[in-house]
This record gives structure tokens, sequence and C-alpha cells, in this order.
């Protein structure tokens, strides 16, 4: 089905130059487009920061939204080594802990129970959204029944759907944070608001606004790169269904599949950094204080270095994708997101037979120049039991 295909947008602009443009509110972004640039660009932490004014390397800037700090995200060497050392272990913990695997699989195998029950299902709202809420809470460790409250904030909280320099909606995210954080202060447990205010770093303990930082990179890093992993993975395989059935005979390449699936969908379009001083990019000037975007989508379709990028190989050999980012950022909750995947193709492939897709609208992000579709803003499927 060509229309549940996500198409490449940055091909001719890759191949023909090696960057695009966009304008971000009147502060222009140059987009690098091709993988060894971005890679390049990205291990470059000296020439290309992250730790610039708190919001400006995130594309659509979020400047005017948000005055926190992510963290360790928008932090550079050597705090950045320090901050990340605190809650790498923390987000390992997917990998090293049974029960948390357990869950996971406990979640996704209620979800998909009750879509095959169902005539059909809306698979954003209905499937991926409560997915993500519902495992987000074992990231954090906190009980179960909070993710009903980040189900009812819907698919987009942190930004609004008509303007990029509308707070109203992150302020409630920041909001419940401080709230949260407060609680923990009062009443400290084992979740991971109040490992944080207990920790360390440097002799001296996390400020609030420190824990705040952490906590809103957790919840908006996560959110709509899962929602749309989940329901881009759905999709292909209500297109494909042979390759549903590949994965029930070959259950071994699961894991490649996940690495494949996540190189075409590319969730995240792109990441900026703020240039520290006059420089180049693909033979291109940069100049001091401007902005670059590392475009993950597009490094992830480069034909330099993928066999036929536009198709998915289930069982791809060589798959040096960027999907999770590159260097010093790459992404802290890879290995949450991976551990949902893998366990979503193993369900599916046990208890589904086939997925019907009665109707969809798609959602394409406008990059001027480029125009990408990045997923869905509604699919409604049939999930056919095995």
């Amino acid at each position: 089905m060509k229309n549940l295909e996500l198409p490449d947008a940055f091909e001719s602009a890759r191949e023909n130059k090696g960057y695009g443009h966009v304008d971000d509110q009147g502060d222009s972004v140059t987009m690098l487009l091709r993988l060894k640039d971005v890679r390049k660009t990205a291990k470059d932490w000296k020439t290309f920061q992250s730790g610039a004014r708190p919001g400006r390397i995130v594309v659509p800037s979020e400047v005017s939204i948000r005055e926190t700090r992510q963290i360790p995200f928008e932090v550079d060497p050597p705090q950045h080594t320090a901050y990340r050392a605190l809650v790498e272990g923390w987000f390992k913990r997917p990998e090293t802990e049974e029960d948390y695997k357990e869950r996971v699989s406990e979640i996704i195998n209620e979800l998909v129970e009750e879509a095959v029950s169902l005539k059909e299902i809306e698979v954003v709202e209905d499937f991926a959204l409560k997915l993500q809420s519902r495992a987000l809470t074992l990231l954090l460790n906190i009980p179960y029944e909070e993710s009903e409250t980040w189900i009812s904030w819907g698919t987009h909280v942190f930004r609004s759907d008509d303007s990029p320099v509308d707070g109203d909606k992150a302020n409630i995210l920041y909001e419940y944070i401080d709230a949260a954080i407060d609680k923990a202060i009062e009443h400290p447990g084992s979740d991971l608001y109040s490992v944080l205010l207990s920790a360390e770093i440097e002799g001296r303990k996390l400020t609030k606004e420190e824990v705040k930082g952490v906590m809103i990179l957790t919840f908006a890093g996560g959110r709509d790169t899962v929602i749309n992993a989940v329901t881009n993975t759905i999709a292909y395989f209500a297109a494909h269904p042979s390759s549903l059935d590949r994965l029930r005979k070959e259950p071994e390449i699961t894991t490649q599949a996940v690495e494949e699936l996540v190189r075409y969908f590319s969730p995240l379009t792109h990441m900026g950094r703020v240039v520290t001083e006059d420089t180049e990019v693909c033979t291109h000037a940069a100049k001091a204080d401007s902005r670059v975007s590392l475009c993950w989508a597009s490094a992830n379709r480069d034909a330099a270095t993928f066999e036929n990028p536009n198709e998915v190989m289930l069982d791809r050999k060589v798959n040096p994708h960027v999907a999770f980012g590159f260097g010093i950022h790459k992404c802290l909750g890879a290995t949450h997101a991976r551990l949902i995947l893998r366990t979503l193709l193993g369900i599916l492939a046990e208890k589904v037979s086939s997925i019907e897709v009665l109707d969809f609208k798609e959602n394409v992000e406008d990059w001027q120049e480029f125009k990408r579709k990045v997923g869905y803003d509604n699919l409604k499927v049939k999930f056919n039991k095995l």
C-alpha cells in the first residue's frame, strides 16, 4: 500500500548539495542531510554546542516557551559527562531488570488483547499513547495509575498545535513536574524524582531546577517519538502482512527488525546545534551563533551508506542508523524504546494474523522546502486474531 509508505523528502537535496535551510521563527537553521556530515558534526561538541540558550537547539525553537535547561541534553562536556554518569544507570534498567521486561510485556499484551477484541481501534490515541504512558511509569518507577493523567493530556501536550511560540500546553507539563518534585521532597521514595533529589554531582545535591531539567527531558524526549514508532510499526505490518508472518517464523531477527524499522521511520526528524565559531559544513559557511540541525531522518536514508535505503529489510546486516542520535548526546531512553518495540513485535507476531487499515490521516511536518511525512495523526485499524 503506497499510501502507507514513508517517502524520503530529503533525497534530492541530500544528493545534490547535502544541506537545506529552514526559517525557524526568524532564526535560520542549516539542515545537514548526509550521514557522514551528521555524524561528524554530532561528535564535534566544541564547534557545535548543545549548551546554548535553553530551547535553542530544538527545532522548532523553544526559547519562547521554556527557560529550564534540559539535562543532560542541553549541556556540553565536562558538565555533560558528570550529569550523564549520574542518570545513565537508571535509564539502563530496562535491559538489566527482569521485572521491568515482564511489566512491559504485560502492558503490551493487555493492549493487543483489547485491540483484537474490537471491530476497530484508533492506534495513535487508544493504543500508542496508552502504551507509551503506561510504560513510562516503569521508567520513572511510579504508580501505574499515574499514566491516566498523561493519557488525558492527549498526544500534543508540550507544544500548541497552532503555534510553536504558544507555551500554554507546555506549562501543563512544567507545573505537573514542579508539583511532583515538591511531593518527592516531602515524601521521598524510590521514584526517579526522589533519586535525583538525593543524588550528588561534584560534591553537591542537585537543585530543583536541575531535577526539573532531567524530568522535562524524560517526558518530552520519549513521548512523540515512542508514539510515532509504535504507530508506524503497526501501519507497516498492516501494509506488509508477509513481514509479520516472517517474524513468526524467524523470531531471531526481531532485534534487527527493530533497528531497521526505527531507521526507516526515524521518529524524530532532526535536532539542532549552535555554532560556536565561524566554520564550514558541507562546503557551506556557517557563522558563529548560527544554528545547524542534524537531520537524522535524512541521514538514515543516505544511499552512500544504506543499500536500498527506501526499503525495509528486516534482517539488514549493516545498519549504522542515527535514529537515536549520535555522539555524547545519544538518546538516554533508547534502551527503554528498544525494549518496547522488541516486545511489541513479538506479541504482534504471536497474537495477530493481520492488520487492516480502515482510515488514516497523515502527519506531515512542514520544513518549508521539505514536506516530511513523519507518521499519522489518526490511524484506524482492525487487528485480526491469529
